[in-house]
C-alpha cells in the first residue's frame, strides 16, 4: 500500500485542539496552526476548525484527517474545552457530546470514566504542561472532549458492545494512522476480548461477519459481548488469545474465508490472501471424490461452488476445512489452554461443515 497519505488519530486530533485552547486560556491567543509532538517524536501541525475564548474558559476543534485509511472518523470535528480546575489537581478529563463513557469492566479505563485512552490522556498531560512552563500556567485543568457526531458514528464501532456507551473513543498510541493497517480494529478485537474476561465469559465466538456473528450466537446461546468481529483478522484474534485465553474459542465464518485460514492464510482479506483450489481438490480426493471430481472442484470459480460439488456426491468438504481451519488455529495458539472448534457456513447461514479440537495444556516442568 506504498504511496497511501497518513492521517492523525482522535488523539492527535484531540491533543492539538487542547494545546491550542489551553494555550488561549493562558494568553489570549490561539495558536493557528497548532505543532504538536507525537510520542515518536513528529512534529505535525493542524489547522484550527474554530475556538473560543469567553466565560474564563476556552475551546478549540480540529478536523480529523485520516489520510487515505478508509477510517469512520476520517473528517470528524473534535474539540476541546479547556477550564481551570480545583488547584493542585492536575489534569481532569471529561467525556463532551460524542465521546464515550465505559460502562464494561475489562478496558484499560476504569468504569464511569470518559473513553479517552491512556496514550491520548498522556499525550494531552504532557502537552498541558510544556505550555503551563511556557506560558506561565499551573497546569490544573478540566479538559472536556467532543466529537461532532460522535454518537452516530460510535453505532459504527465495536464500541456498542465493549460497553462504551454514548459515542467515540478517543484512541491513538503514535498518533499516526497508517492507511489500511487497521490498527483500530485489531485493537477492538484485544478490547472484546479484555470485556469477555472480565464480564467471566468462558466460551467466545470470533466471526468473519454477521450472518457467522448470528449462527454462532444461536448454536450456543452466547451472549453479545462473548462475540468478537473479527472480519479478515483471524491471527490478530488467535494470537491474542495466545496470550490472554478463554476456555473455549468457536471460529465461525464462510466457506471462502475459512478455507483461507485452511490453508493458514491469517489474514483472509481477498486483497491479502487467495482460496487456494489445490487444497480443495485434495481435501475433495481425501474426502473420497474420483480424479473427475476433484478436477472440477480445482476448476471451481469459488470455495462456495467447490462445496457445492461435492455436498451433490454426498462428500462432507465442508467438515475437511473446518478440520483444517481448527489444526491452523491450534498452531497459533501453541499450547494456550484454548478449546476451539470451527464452523463453516453458506451464504445464508446453514452450517456446512464444523470441527471440534481440544485444549492444549502445558506440561508441568
Amino acid at each position: 500500500m506504498s504511496g497511501l497519505r497518513h492521517g492523525w488519530t482522535t488523539g492527535a486530533c484531540a491533543t492539538a485542539a487542547t494545546t491550542a485552547a489551553y494555550t488561549a486560556l493562558l494568553t489570549g491567543e490561539f495558536p493557528d496552526p497548532v505543532t504538536i509532538t507525537l510520542p515518536k517524536g513528529q512534529r505535525p501541525a493542524f489547522a484550527l476548525a474554530w475556538e473560543r475564548l469567553d466565560g474564563g474558559e476556552a475551546a478549540a476543534a480540529v478536523v480529523k484527517d485520516a489520510g487515505d485509511d478508509p477510517d469512520v472518523t476520517h473528517g470528524a470535528v473534535v474539540s476541546a474545552r479547556v477550564r481551570p480546575g480545583p488547584p493542585g489537581g492536575g489534569v481532569a478529563f471529561a467525556a463532551g457530546p460524542g465521546v464515550g463513557t465505559v460502562t464494561k469492566p475489562g478496558l484499560p479505563l476504569e468504569v464511569g470514566e470518559p473513553a479517552i485512552n491512556p496514550v491520548p490522556r498522556r499525550m494531552m498531560r504532557e502537552h498541558i504542561a510544556e505550555v503551563a512552563a511556557r506560558c506561565g500556567g499551573t497546569g490544573d485543568v478540566v479538559v472536556e472532549i467532543s466529537v461532532e457526531n460522535g454518537e452516530e458514528l460510535a453505532r459504527r464501532t465495536w464500541n456498542p458492545r465493549l460497553g462504551i456507551l454514548g459515542g467515540l473513543s478517543i484512541l491513538g498510541t503514535t498518533g499516526i494512522v497508517v492507511p489500511y493497517s487497521c490498527s483500530a480494529w485489531i485493537d477492538s478485537i484485544r478490547r472484546g476480548v479484555d470485556v469477555a474476561r472480565a464480564a467471566g465469559r468462558t466460551h467466545v465466538a470470533a466471526c468473519t461477519g454477521s450472518t457467522s456473528e448470528r449462527v454462532a450466537a444461536e448454536l450456543y446461546g452466547l451472549p453479545e459481548d462473548a462475540l468478537l468481529d473479527m472480519g479478515d483478522f483471524a491471527g490478530a484474534v488467535l494470537k491474542y488469545l495466545r496470550r490472554h485465553p478463554v476456555p473455549r474459542l468457536t471460529v465461525a465464518g464462510g466457506v471462502g474465508k475459512l478455507s483461507k485460514l485452511a490453508d493458514g492464510h491469517l489474514d483472509l482479506h481477498s486483497g491479502r490472501s487467495h482460496v487456494n483450489q489445490d487444497l480443495l481438490a485434495a481435501l475433495a480426493a481425501e474426502a473420497g471424490a474420483p480424479p473427475e471430481l476433484a478436477g472440477r472442484v480445482r476448476a471451481a470459480n469459488t470455495a462456495l461452488h467447490a462445496l457445492t460439488l461435492c455436498r451433490e456426491a454426498g462428500l462432507p468438504l465442508g467438515d475437511l476445512i473446518a478440520a483444517r481451519a481448527l489444526e491452523t488455529a491450534r498452531a497459533v495458539l501453541r499450547e494456550a489452554p484454548v478449546t476451539v472448534d470451527v464452523v463453516v457456513i453458506d451464504r445464508g447461514g446453514a452450517i456446512v461443515g464444523r470441527a471440534l479440537g481440544h485444549a492444549r495444556h502445558r506440561s508441568a516442568e
